[in-house]
């Protein structure tokens, strides 16, 4: 055994802990209250694990999954950064790069390159695994805010146009998740959870 390799890599699993703590706007579907941002890694990851059929074009999915765990993990420093906060967005990316540095920096060099790679190619969505992981990123969302009657949105003042807007990406990675979220915004506005 490598005992500098497994006391970096736990050091790791532990700062990841934090990501438990990072507080998201969406809220659960019982509405008790707000998800965090550990709970949405891995509830999307299971989403695209049973969603992956619906992907565009053939993905592989382990390294999606991958994606799906690890591209929140730099919210740990850069916070969670609301969609629709068009001031925070602003330095989003030099927070996000420095976040993704340090945290990805606390592992072994093989693992964080790997590490650092895939949520680089997350961010870029150039490839069919990162695109079918920002279809399952921006889904979820999409339906606790649907299942709240628009909890956030409301407590936000968002619109159709905005969230049809954030929801663009989907199409990229799945046609069929992309008439799905449409037909869920729509009715959305027909049920008045959405202006």
């Amino acid at each position: 055994m490598d005992k500098e390799r497994i006391d970096q890599q736990i050091r790791f699993i532990l700062e990841i802990d934090k990501l438990k703590s990072i507080i998201r706007q969406s809220y659960l579907i019982d509405g008790t209250r707000q998800e965090n941002s550990a709970e949405h890694s891995w509830h999307i990851a299971l989403m695209g694990l049973l969603l992956v059929e619906y992907a565009e074009q053939p993905v592989d999915l382990l390294r999606t999954l991958k994606m799906l765990l690890i591209h929140d993990i730099i919210e740990i420093d850069a916070g969670d950064t609301y969609c629709y906060d068009e001031a925070g967005v602003i330095d989003q990316s030099n927070r996000e790069a420095a976040a993704a540095d340090r945290l990805f920096g606390l592992l072994p060099e093989d693992q964080r390159i790997e590490v650092h790679e895939l949520w680089v190619e997350f961010e870029e969505r150039t490839t069919s695994e990162a695109k079918f992981a920002a279809t399952i990123d921006r889904l979820m969302p999409l339906l606790h805010n649907y299942h709240t009657e628009g909890r956030s949105w409301r407590e936000h003042g968002i619109r159709k146009d905005q969230v049809s807007s954030r929801n663009e990406v989907v199409k990229d990675g799945s046609l069929p998740l992309w008439e799905f979220a449409m037909s869920l915004i729509d009715d959305a506005v027909d049920r008045e959870y959405l202006d």
